[in-house]
């Protein structure tokens, strides 16, 4: 059974997901606070995090910031309807996913399944790529640029996983988002842009100062091979 963390200061609504997911075969944890919710997920063993943003204390982005440090367990973030300012922050401070609160029980279930399928489904692959300075070891999930190891979020690792494998070949953002977080793409969607963009930043250019990651407008992106 899957051991989720929730994270929400809703008491009413975290018991009531907390039921939900229980019948869904999940192992819940609750905690109301954005202290509280940091030390539990610093303990570790949650195969995922379901976190809100508006918590008592410590908010929810400072509670993602530190668990970021440390941890790459897939963290998905509930945030105000209609917010894309929450959205965006939270996927430039390392969420895997987002949910509008409030949210379907169902919807959250099938997202929670998904990170956690992506996750388990890496740690079977065995392969080690490398190209140019980059190594990518999808067994273990350690990226490297020039020897120096790379922290990647569960979700950046997967779309750079799928970009490496097919590196000179465009890859459609539907595929990605498939890769990333387990679903298809929906309309306005800018989880699989905002991944990519943290990507490019923590990987840097090619060792001759060209992009290492390019964007083919109106089919997908591309990892450059070099000849």
């Amino acid at each position: 059974m899957s051991r989720i963390l929730l994270i929400d200061d809703d008491r009413e609504l975290a018991t009531m997901l907390a039921e939900y997911l229980s019948g869904e075969g999940f192992t819940v944890e609750s905690a109301h606070d954005g202290d509280d919710g940091l030390n539990k997920a610093m303990v570790g063993g949650f195969d995922a995090v379901v976190l809100d943003v508006m918590l008592p204390g410590r908010d929810g982005f400072d509670v993602l910031r530190q668990l970021r440090r440390t941890d790459d367990t897939p963290v998905l973030m509930l945030t105000a309807r209609g917010d894309d300012v929450d959205t965006v922050v939270g996927l430039e401070l390392g969420a895997d996913d987002y949910l509008p609160k409030p949210c379907n029980p169902r919807v959250l279930s099938a997202r929670l399944r998904a990170l956690i399928r992506r996750g388990n489904a890496q740690a079977e692959t065995t392969a080690r790529i490398e190209l140019d300075n980059l190594v990518v070891d999808i067994g273990r999930q350690q990226v490297s640029v020039g020897g120096t190891e790379v922290l990647l979020t569960g979700a950046e690792f997967a779309l750079l996983a799928v970009l490496v494998a097919a590196a000179g070949q465009v890859v459609d953002k539907d595929r990605l988002c498939e890769a990333a977080l387990g679903r298809r793409l929906q309309a306005y969607d800018r989880s699989v842009d905002m991944h990519l963009s943290h990507l490019r930043r923590k990987l840097g250019p090619l060792p001759d100062g060209s992009a290492r990651i390019k964007t083919v407008r109106g089919a997908g992106y591309l990892y450059v091979r070099n000849p």
